[in-house]
């Protein structure tokens, strides 16, 4: 199951750059997150479920490349959504 629309809007709210921004970088990591964490409370539930676990380690890999590119692109704005999500210390 998806990410439902609630959870879509609160990480709209909570990352958007202006008032109709749904694609922006920050966004777009604030929802891979959303998503890893649902996968990882699916997958410790049911730990022989491997469609999953690979979809899980596809999404890590998207966020990851997403986090790349702020790094080099906006290191500010890198440095405060990392901390914001927990992503490091």
């Amino acid at each position: 199951m998806a990410l439902t629309s609630k959870d879509k809007t609160k990480v709209f709210e909570k990352f958007k750059t202006h008032e109709k921004d749904t694609g922006s970088t920050e966004i777009q990591v604030g929802l891979f997150t959303e998503e890893i964490k649902r996968l990882i409370k699916h997958l410790k539930t049911h730990p022989k479920d491997h469609s999953s676990r690979r979809g899980l380690l596809k999404t890590v890999s998207k966020r990851k490349r997403l986090l790349d590119y702020l790094k080099k692109d906006d290191l500010k704005k890198y440095n405060s959504i990392t901390k914001e999500l927990g992503l490091r210390k």
